[in-house]
This record gives C-alpha cells, structure tokens and sequence, in this order.
C-alpha cells in the first residue's frame, strides 16, 4: 500500500502480520478446532448491550455473560450500516460494494448476490470437517422457480436455487429476509415449509409489517422462538449424532428488527417500551444457546460469537427510549443506514474459554468481513488469493496475541452508496451529511451547501461533531489514497488484484473525479 498517515507508519508493518495471515504465511493452527457459533442480532445498537453501555435502561444479562467470561471489542463495525451488505460481507469477506450490490439492501425475490465459486465461512469449514448450519434470517437473494407461462408467479412447491445450501452449508432453516419482507415463509433447505395461501399485514404502532403471502405454519410473532428451537436443535442432533466432528451454526436472529413483536413472557419487561422487551427477549435468545452447550458439556470446546449487522433503527423510538435514559447508539452520532458511528458501529463479544481471557477488553478496530480469514487462522487454512480480499484474522486479538492494529484501514458504507475509511482515530466522510436516514439526509434541500468532506478525529471526538477537513488537508489526501488504492485493486489486502463489479454512475464515488 503506497498511502500512509505519518502518524500511523510506526503501525503500518505491525498491520502487515495480518495481512500475511490472510495471504496463506501462518503458524500452526490451533490444536482442537472448536465449535463455531455466530449469533448475529438485527438491527441491534451498541448501546442496547449493557456490556458495552454502562448507562442502558437494561441489563442483557447473557450477553454480557459471553462478555465478562470473554472478550468485548470496543470498536466493532459491520461491513455495512444496513443489513444484506454486511450479511455478505461476513459469509465472504468481501466488502458487498464490491458485487453488484453499491446500495441498499436485496428483497426477497432478487436472485443470490453470493456467487456460486465463492469461498464462503461455511464452504472454508466444510472442507475443514466441520458440519455447518444456518438459521434464522437469509437476506441475500433466492433463486426461485416460476409457473410455467407465468413469470410472475412464484411455484413455492419447486427446491429454490442459490441458497445456504449451495453455499457451504449443510442445513438450513429459515426465512427469506427480514420478517417485515413477503413471502412469510419458513424453508427448510431448498424448499418452503408450506405453499402460502393467504396474505397477512399489520399496521400497528410496534408490529408493522408488510402485506404479503404467508404460510399458514408461519406466525410473526413466533418466528424468534421457533428459530432459536431450531438452532438448539442442530446443537441436539450434532452431539447426538455427529459427536466427533466440529460444528459451525450461523445463527441470523431476526430480531430486535421490525416488526418489534416481543412475547408475553417479556412484555413490559425492560420497564421501557416494546423495544427494550424485544432487546430482552433477544438476550434470553441467546442465554438459551448457552445454556445448550452447557447441557453438552461443549462450553469449552465452543467459540461464541454475539454482534448485530448494523445500528439500530429509529423505528425503536429513539426519543421514546431517551425519556427513560437509553439511547441505542450509545455516544455515538446517527443510527442504522447512517454513515456515522451509530450505522455501523456495533456490540462485539467473544467467549472461547481456555483461550480468551476472561473479563478482557480489546479497542483494535475489526471488521464483520474479518471472520472468513479469522475462522481460516483458526483451521490453519491458506486462503486462496481471490477470497477473503477484505478480511483480516481477529484471532491474535482475541488471544491477545496481537502485536499492532489488526486492520491497515476499514471502508465504511452507508444505505445510498456514501463511503467513508477509517485508519486509525482518523475517519474520513466522503459526503455532505449522514448518507442514511438521520439529518442531515441526502435528500435534505440544503445538502450542497454543506461539506463536500467530512473529517474527524474520533478519539477526541467520538460524536463526529467537529469537521477538520479544513484543518488537516494531507489528511484527507492520504486517506482519499487509500481508499482509491481499495477500490482500484479490489481488495483492502495484500494479493493480486481482484475486480469489482463495475457500475456507471456508481453511487458514492463521485469524488474520485473531483
């Protein structure tokens, strides 16, 4: 990489031990591969954890507990600020930017963006011996099959294409997308649970969803817990069956996202509003994984992984949430969709007992596309060039091995397409406002008259209020480098250059012309 802050070259060699990791240059694998769980919550913020804001309205007990028996990273942030980017991200390790994808989010009758030849977390660690899950929410596009004479017309008795189960995954259980998404189904591998007949839709405050065809089997309001059952169940039926093999379950919880259903057990819980008992009920979720391995005896031979896939949505009633002290963002500036902190900023813990020290903390900037190469390190498997091109091992952080930044840089994105990267406490913005959903929006009638740039210091101002692209134009030189040099070699690693997708205009890259 030819761009450099001064101020961070004393790094710079130090971020290269992960780029080796990534390019195939390893030690020795970690003896024992364990078990491999990621918990990824939607639409979660970093302050609705209470082991990462001391000031929550709430307390998730059990996600704190994989906290304080593991690790916290402070600076955790998701590919994207909104959810199918990052969900592609963490399955490939490649910002979704890169793919057709250079904004907002798929639906569920797109086709897959995942592409068949990829290297996936979940093909990597089927050819490692691991046997693989996914359940819960998909949202990167199906492959479904239509009446014939009738393109519009989806045949749901037919195996859909593109799915987990083509993408290195033994067993799938799940719904399309997010549950506010038509079609309200369940699929089981390749194929519904039921043909939906009938069409349902809610209005209210809390459980709005779209209309659309659902399963009779399919109840909104109960998809949380059949798909936590689920989950156990693989857990179950692995040390059952499977006791000798190593399991990796992806498990893509489709809370606390909208519609914000909570149960009766956890209404009016949190003492705050629907949100906060829907957080709650999220928690439990996770304290019945747990509890799992526990009645295994597979606690110690389990990594666990708990984060979210963007920040928090304003459907949670931000002002609501503030009367009772809680802001889902914690300190940071913005929300889900954002390009600011509070979009893509997100909880982050880990538990692997014997091997992450207990109670431990870790403020290293990491990515969620890291997991392909950490999971790699972690099998002692050399990643092909073209795979993994923006993913860096976490695992020497989590052992507290690591000997410098785990990231040279991160490349953040927001719902419009807006970039902005990150290299050490600097953070550079490369557009007028927040890219997303808070003020000011794109849209907004006095957008051009604001900053083309936007530059913080995040260690002194974490709340992104203090614009010093004026004041420090080297800086912004070097970092607009940067990110040009990502683009231009398709990859944020060490390797041959890789392609992007191409894309004419491409949204948020009218500076490179400017």
């Amino acid at each position: 990489m030819q761009h450099k802050l001064t101020l961070l070259c004393s790094s710079c060699l130090l971020a290269l031990i992960g780029l080796c990791i990534v390019s195939g240059c390893k030690e020795k694998p970690v003896e024992n591969s364990p078990n491999i769980i990621y918990i990824l919550a939607d639409d979660l913020g970093y302050g609705d954890v209470s082991a990462m804001n001391g000031e929550a309205a709430w307390k998730t007990a059990n996600i704190d507990r994989i906290a304080s028996e593991g690790m916290t990273f402070t600076d955790a942030h998701s590919g994207s600020a909104v959810c199918t980017p990052t969900r592609y991200g963490i399955l490939t390790g490649r910002y979704s930017w890169r793919t057709r994808m250079k904004d907002g989010v798929l639906w569920s009758w797109d086709p897959p963006l995942i592409a068949q030849e990829e290297v996936t977390v979940g093909s990597l660690l089927q050819n490692q011996g691991y046997r693989s899950a996914c359940v819960g929410k998909w949202h990167l596009g199906l492959g479904w099959s239509y009446h014939e004479g009738f393109p519009d017309s989806v045949d749901f008795s037919r195996p859909l294409a593109g799915g987990p189960n083509t993408l290195g995954f033994d067993y799938f259980f799940g719904i399309t997308a997010s549950l506010d998404i038509p079609p309200y189904v369940y699929i089981e591998n390749d194929r519904p649970t039921m043909v939906p007949v009938t069409y349902t839709q809610d209005t209210s405050e809390y459980g709005w969803w779209r209309k659309g065809l659902t399963g009779e089997d399919f109840i909104h309001e109960e998809v949380l817990p059949v798909l936590t059952q689920k989950a156990i169940g693989f857990i179950d039926e692995q040390q059952k069956n499977h006791p000798e093999d190593p399991f990796f379950l992806y498990f893509a919880l489709p809370a606390p996202h909208t519609p914000i259903l909570p149960t009766e057990e956890f209404r009016g819980k949190s003492g705050t509003n629907p949100y906060g008992d829907f957080v709650l009920q999220v928690d439990h979720a996770v304290g019945q994984i747990l509890e799992a391995l526990e009645q295994h005896g597979i606690e110690h031979e389990t990594l666990v992984i708990f984060t979210s896939d963007n920040g928090c949505a304003p459907y949670a009633n931000f002002p609501e949430l503030a009367a009772y002290g809680h802001d889902p963002s914690y300190h940071f500036r913005g929300h889900k969709a954002d390009i600011f902190e509070g979009g893509h900023r997100v909880p982050f813990v880990v538990r692997w007992p014997g091997h992450i020290q207990a109670g431990s903390r870790n403020d290293q900037v990491i990515c969620l596309t890291d997991l392909l190469a950490t999971v790699a390190d972690i099998t002692g498997t050399s990643l092909a060039p073209s795979a993994g091109v923006d993913s860096y091992s976490m695992l020497p952080a989590m052992l507290g091995q690591e000997l410098g930044p785990v990231r040279e840089a991160t490349v953040h994105h927001s719902i419009n397409g807006s970039f902005a990267i990150r290299q050490g406490d600097w953070k550079l913005i490369f557009c007028p406002g927040s890219g997303g959903w808070s003020d000011p929006r794109p849209e907004s009638p006095d957008i051009d008259q604001l900053p083309p740039f936007q530059l913080y210091n995040l260690l002194e101002d974490a709340g992104e209020t203090h614009n010093l692209a004026d004041q420090y134009p080297g800086v912004v030189e070097v970092l607009s480098g940067l990110l040009k040099e990502y683009i231009d070699q398709g990859r944020s690693t060490s390797g041959p250059v890789q392609q992007n997708v191409p894309a004419d205009p491409w949204p948020g890259l009218s500076w490179l012309d400017e």
